[in-house]
C-alpha cells in the first residue's frame, strides 16, 4: 500500500489528520521533531524524530517510492513572534519546505497537501475572503507561508509536483473522543487559554486591542474546528488521486467571525465559569477581521463543517482540557 508521510504529524492539528487518514485505511508514517508535538498523540503510527527538512531523514523516508504522498503541516505559527524574529520563520517555514519539495520531486511523490494560513490574505478588502482575493501579508509568517505556496506553483509547471494549498483560518476545537486535542508548551491560542485559566487559574488572559473597528472594538476570527480541518485534508488527498494533475488553494473556514469577546463569553457558557481577561495592546500584524468564504471547497470536494457552531467548537475543547488539566502529560 501506498503512504502518506505526514510532516509535524505529532502537533495539534496534525495528528488529528494522522488520526482520519488512519480511520480512513490509509498508511501513515510521521515525522516530527517533537518541539511542539506529542508522541501520545499518535497512538501506534510510525514516527521519526527529526528535523523534517533533513536531507537524510527525507531519503531515508522516501527513497525506497512508498511515499504516494506528503501532507505538510510542519511549521512555525506565531504571527507576534514571526515579526521579532522573522529570521527564524524564513529559515524553518521557507528554506526548510524548499528540501522537502526538493526531496519529493526527487523521490517521485506524486503530491503535497500544503498547510497554509489566512495570514496570506493580510487586510481583507472585502469580506468574506475567497481565494481571489489579493494576498498581501502583513507579517512574517504570512510571508513565508505564501512564498511556498508560490513555490508550489513553479515546482507543479517545471516538475509536475502535485499540490494542494488549505488556508486555515482559526484552528479550534479537539476530537470528539476526547483523548487528543490542543497541548503547547507555551499556549497563545485564546480558546485553550482561557478554558487553562478556568481550569488551573491563572493570571488575567490580555485581549490584545480594544479599538478595532469591529462591532465590540476586539478582533474578529473565523473558527474552524480541528477534525473538520482533517477531513479537508482527507478529501484533497483524495482530489490529487483522483485528478492527478493539480495545483490549487482552498480556504478552510466556517464563514462566520466571532469577535474575542464572543469567545470569551462562550467559553463561560460552556463551562459555567468566567476567565479572567485584561486589556492589552493591539499586536503588530493583526488584521482587525478575518472570515472565510468556503464556497469553493464545498462547491469542489464537497466538504461541509461537522462542527460549524462556535459553542460546539469550544465544548469539544472544553471535554479535552477538563479530562487532560496537564495535557498530554496527564495522559503518562
Amino acid at each position: 500500500m501506498s503512504k502518506v508521510l505526514v510532516t509535524g504529524g505529532a502537533g495539534y492539528i496534525g495528528s488529528h489528520i494522522v488520526r482520519m487518514l488512519v480511520e480512513t485505511g490509509r498508511e501513515v508514517v510521521v515525522v516530527d521533531d517533537l518541539s511542539e508535538g506529542h508522541r501520545q498523540a499518535l497512538d501506534d503510527v510510525p514516527l521519526t524524530v527529526a528535523d523534517f527538512g533533513d536531507a537524510a531523514t527525507l531519503e531515508k523516508l522516501l527513497a525506497d517510492g512508498s511515499v504516494e504522498f506528503i501532507v505538510h503541516m510542519a511549521a512555525l505559527c506565531e504571527v507576534g513572534q514571526s515579526v521579532v524574529d522573522p529570521a527564524s520563520y524564513y529559515h524553518n517555514n521557507l528554506v526548510r519546505s524548499l528540501s522537502l519539495f526538493d526531496a519529493a520531486v526527487k523521490f517521485g511523490v506524486r503530491g503535497i497537501v500544503f498547510s497554509s494560513t489566512a495570514a496570506t490574505y493580510g487586510e481583507p478588502d472585502e469580506l468574506p475572503i475567497t481565494e481571489s482575493h489579493p494576498q498581501r501579508p502583513t507579517n512574517p509568517y504570512g510571508e513565508t507561508k505564501l512564498a511556498c505556496e508560490r513555490a508550489l506553483r513553479w515546482y507543479h509547471g517545471a516538475y509536475g509536483l502535485n499540490s494542494i494549498a488549505l488556508r486555515y483560518f482559526n484552528a479550534a476545537g479537539a476530537h470528539p473522543d476526547g483523548d487528543i486535542g490542543e497541548d503547547h508548551a507555551d499556549e497563545s491560542h485564546l480558546i485553550p487559554r482561557l478554558i487553562q485559566a478556568v481550569v488551573q487559574g491563572s493570571e488575567p488572559i490580555p485581549i490584545f486591542g480594544e479599538d478595532y473597528p469591529t462591532p465590540d472594538g476586539t478582533c474578529v476570527r473565523d473558527y474552524v474546528h480541528v477534525t473538520d480541518l482533517a477531513q479537508a485534508h482527507v478529501l484533497a488527498l483524495g482530489l490529487m488521486r483522483e485528478q492527478g494533475a493539480t495545483c490549487e488553494a482552498f480556504n478552510l473556514g466556517n464563514g462566520e467571525g466571532f469577535s474575542v469577546r464572543q469567545v470569551i463569553d462562550t467559553v463561560a457558557t460552556v463551562s459555567g465559569l468566567r476567565a479572567p481577561t485584561r486589556s492589552a495592546p493591539r499586536r503588530e500584524g493583526d488584521p482587525a477581521t478575518l472570515v472565510a468564504s468556503s464556497a469553493r471547497i464545498s462547491e469542489r470536494l464537497g466538504w461541509r463543517p461537522a462542527f460549524p457552531s462556535l459553542e460546539q467548537i469550544v465544548r469539544t475543547a472544553w471535554d479535552w482540557h477538563r479530562a487532560f488539566p496537564n495535557g498530554y502529560a496527564s495522559k503518562t
